[in-house]
């Protein structure tokens, strides 16, 4: 009777621990046995700005590479693209309802912070920025939507005033994730850790084409920040990574601020390659680039000569086809 006794109460001891362990794992988010927050058939909306945009709208952009490796774990999610160009933390809150809740998304990344500061006397303040992006984050999580946050992409790779400024929104966000339990994807901090490998100028562009539009290499920096915040381990990142590598559409080639730009898929591996070229003529990434693009347009121009009148889209069409050529011969060089 008494060895029953201490067996039962051993019995009853251990399944209330099962039960606790169970009960705390689901009150603080504790991840499933792979580790990734997200489930199958689970929606996330990626709210930001025109960051966020390119994010979605360009081959290679962040949203696609994030929605890409969740495809890869076999995870099968449904993107809802939330942002919008120029947009700031105000204009994030007044759209809120309508882009985001009204859509039950299960999940939401809010990516801010950017225009607040680069807009100088046409931004947002700190005080004001704190107080919209907590009433986001409250409203979101009222509407029952889980809130990853994104610390904010530099506004120019070197440091300067705007960057500078930046910090104490940064500061901020990681402070607001850490007091509601929030995920946090600090990308601020991932950019500086390669940033800061590099002699950085005002005309910088190792991760971006323009100081704040991501390149694919940023594109990349930023998709693995998300992932990690959603739970994917290191392995399953680098192999996504490596994945993209060889996969088209999981770059595109940019030539920085023309009015005109080439819109070519290409692989990243390609997308680096053109990079090692360039590093070993020692010529700046994003005037080689440039270059590549004019002599295309030039050449194709060229044998067009004598036409009165230019078809624009088979003249366009010609440039990216010669263009796609002139990148295959080059990255041949790289072995």
């Amino acid at each position: 009777m008494n060895t029953y006794h201490f067996r039962h109460c051993n019995f009853n001891k251990t399944i209330g621990t099962v039960f606790t362990i169970l009960f705390l794992g689901a009150a603080c988010g504790l991840r499933a046995e792979d580790g990734v927050l997200v489930r199958s058939g689970q929606s996330i909306a990626f709210m930001g700005d025109s960051i966020t945009d390119g994010g979605w709208g360009q081959a290679g952009g962040y949203v696609r590479l994030v929605v890409d490796a969740f495809t890869k774990k076999g995870i099968k999610i449904t993107p809802i693209p939330a942002g919008v160009s120029g947009h700031k933390s105000t204009d994030m809150l007044a759209r809120l309802d309508r882009d985001v809740i009204t859509k039950k998304p299960d999940w939401m990344t809010l990516s801010c912070g950017v225009n607040d500061v680069m807009h100088g006397v046409n931004g947002v303040e700190l005080d004001k920025y704190k107080q919209n992006i907590a009433s986001i984050v409250n409203k979101a999580k009222a509407a029952g939507i889980n809130v990853v946050i994104l610390t904010s992409t530099p506004i120019g790779e070197e440091d300067n005033d705007n960057n500078r400024k930046l910090t104490a929104y940064n500061e901020f966000l990681r402070e607001l994730a850490k007091d509601n339990h929030l995920q946090l994807a600090d990308l601020s901090a991932d950019f500086q850790s390669i940033l800061k490998n590099y002699e950085t100028t005002g005309s910088s562009r190792y991760l971006t084409v323009d100081g704040v539009h991501m390149n694919p290499n940023g594109n990349v920096v930023m998709a693995k920040g998300c992932l990690s915040a959603f739970g994917f381990s290191k392995a399953d990142i680098e192999n996504a990574e490596q994945s993209w590598l060889k996969q088209p559409n999981s770059a595109v080639f940019n030539i920085g601020n023309f009015d005109i730009r080439p819109n070519l898929a290409l692989t990243l591996s390609q997308y680096r390659k053109l990079d090692q070229v360039a590093k070993s003529r020692n010529v700046d990434l994003s005037l080689f680039r440039t270059s590549i693009w004019l002599q295309a347009t030039g050449e194709v121009i060229q044998g067009h000569a004598n036409e009165p009148v230019l078809d624009p889209d088979k003249v366009n069409s010609e440039i990216t086809t010669r263009l796609a050529s002139k990148i295959e011969e080059l990255v041949k060089e790289v072995k």
